[in-house]
This record gives C-alpha cells, sequence and structure tokens, in this order.
C-alpha cells in the first residue's frame, strides 16, 4: 500500500494561490493519506469548510478529521460553525475507528504558539488493521517538540493494551453500545507528518533512537523507524521543505521495517509550502 503524507499550509500554494483542487490533485491514487494543516472556515482561506472539500474532491475515500485549534466562527444563519485548524486521515480501505489526542503546548508571550495533535486512525487493510497517525509538532524550537514526543510515545505505546473504541462487553446488549464488531486496536502503527526536526536533531534520536558512530542509528525494537532509510536511503540524505530540510516524515513500527519497500518525495509538487512524503509498505 501506498502511505502518504502532506502538509497542505491550507491549500496555500507555493505561487501565492489558494487550490484545494490542486492538492487533491497531487495526492490523489495514494492509499493512505495523511495531511497537516487542513483548516475549517478561514478568512484567508474563503472561509470553506476545506475537509469537506477535499472529500468531495477525492472520491472514493473514507476520511476522519482532527481539530486541534477550535475557536467561535458561528454566523445567524450557521450558529455550530467553528474555526478549527487540523490534520486528517484519507483512506482507500475504511478508517474503523479515530481518536485525536492533544500535545503538550508553550505557552508563549509573543511568539506564535498553537495546539498541536496526534490524529489516529485504525484503518483496514487485506490483512488485517494498522494503526496509522496523522501528526504535526510545533514549529518553535526543540524544548517545545520534545514534550510533544514523549507524549506521541506514550500514546503508541498505550494504545494496543487500551483496546479498540470499545472493548469487552455490555451487561444489557440491547442498549446498543455493542452495535457491530468489537473495533480492534492493533500493535502495528505509522505515524506521519510535518514534525519540524531534522534527522540531526536531538528529537530525532528521541523518535528513533541514539545515533553511534561504531553502530549508527540504534533503534528500539518496540520503537518507531524512518521509512526513508528503511527504505535504504541516507538519514543525511532528502528534502522535504524548499528552504533545504528534511521535516516530514513517515515513520513505521519497528515491527513494520522490514515491510517497507520503497520511499520517495514528491518535490515537482506545488500546492503547499511542503513537498509530499510517501512510502510503499506491505500491510
Amino acid at each position: 500500500m501506498r502511505f502518504l503524507s502532506y502538509n497542505i499550509q491550507y491549500g496555500l500554494g507555493s505561487d501565492g494561490r489558494y487550490d484545494l483542487e490542486r492538492i487533491a490533485g497531487e495526492i490523489e491514487g495514494a492509499d493512505v493519506i495523511a495531511l497537516q494543516e487542513v483548516d475549517r472556515f478561514w478568512q484567508r482561506s474563503g472561509n470553506v469548510d476545506s475537509p469537506r472539500v477535499l472529500a468531495a474532491l477525492l472520491k472514493g475515500y473514507y476520511w476522519v478529521y482532527g481539530a486541534n485549534l477550535d475557536m467561535h466562527a458561528a454566523t445567524p444563519e450557521d450558529p455550530g460553525r467553528r474555526r478549527q485548524f487540523g490534520t486528517m486521515l484519507l483512506s482507500r480501505t475504511p478508517i474503523l475507528s479515530s481518536r485525536n489526542f492533544m500535545l503538550p503546548k508553550w505557552g508563549t508571550l509573543s511568539q506564535h504558539s498553537i495546539q498541536q495533535g496526534m490524529l489516529e486512525g485504525v484503518v483496514e487493510t487485506g490483512s488485517g488493521a494498522v494503526r496509522v497517525c496523522s501528526v504535526h509538532l510545533s514549529h518553535l524550537c526543540p524544548e517545545t517538540r520534545l514534550p510533544q514526543i514523549a507524549r506521541i510515545k506514550e500514546i503508541l505505546a498505550a494504545a494496543h493494551g487500551e483496546g479498540g473504541a470499545w472493548c469487552g462487553g455490555h451487561p444489557d446488549p440491547s442498549a446498543g453500545w455493542t452495535e457491530g464488531d468489537m473495533p480492534p486496536m492493533p500493535r502495528e502503527v505509522i505515524v506521519m507528518g510535518d514534525l519540524n526536526l531534522t534527522p540531526a536533531s536531538v528529537e530525532y534520536s528521541a523518535l528513533i533512537g541514539p545515533w553511534t558512530e561504531k553502530y549508527g542509528r540504534i533503534a528500539h525494537r518496540d520503537g518507531l523507524v524512518d521509512s526513508w532509510t528503511a527504505a535504504g536511503h541516507d538519514e543525511r540524505e532528502g528534502i522535504t521543505h524548499p528552504n533545504g530540510s528534511r521535516i516530514d516524515y513517515i515513520l513505521v513500527g519497528a515491527m513494520l521495517a522490514g515491510r517497507v519497500r520503497a520511499a520517495g518525495v514528491m518535490s515537482d509538487a506545488t500546492g503547499s509550502d511542503h513537498w509530499p512524503v510517501w512510502a510503499e509498505i506491505d500491510v
């Protein structure tokens, strides 16, 4: 399956033009898509419901949206409308359940700091289910990202033991709480997103494992592996942002590392200030 991650900068392209149709054209065809910086009802992008616009353009995809920034934007005609900013998952196969987790936020005095989060979807595949996450980390500095990374690792480690969206039984089956099959919560996980960190950073080591001169990168058997390196690339190579850095990633649980077949960057994309990254993974 082809997994793809893209920070779409709310549809603002490298040419200064807002165009969600262009975004859809650049990502269509992937099996599972993680998007970051997806907004709802902002003046800058035309007060549109971007997740619904993208879903309408990408016919045949199941989708979920996770709002991290959520503010009043109601009108007399639409009193329930909210101005939101967050992440999105789309999949050609059903997303059996989803959860959205808020990540630690640094309360700045003057620098721009927004609430960030990680959206998890349990995606059905031909051989079972896999957890897929779309995440966006702070752009400020390592000290604001490291607590977010620590929280992500806690969430990932606890998920399987917590079970699916509902688990066990119910004393009154007629109440409808157990409608349908019990949703799974598999161990296998794929984390995709704009992490705002480079492979040379302390945050990368916190996510993947330490670097040693003698042994190279030391990954943990219960940790995450960079699909870029699992596909045979050097972690110091590759650019996902026109500023010359690699800050967008597809990370896989260690048990999936051997199933990564290829990885790449769509450096010809113009729909955002980032480039989409992709990985072919046997799941």
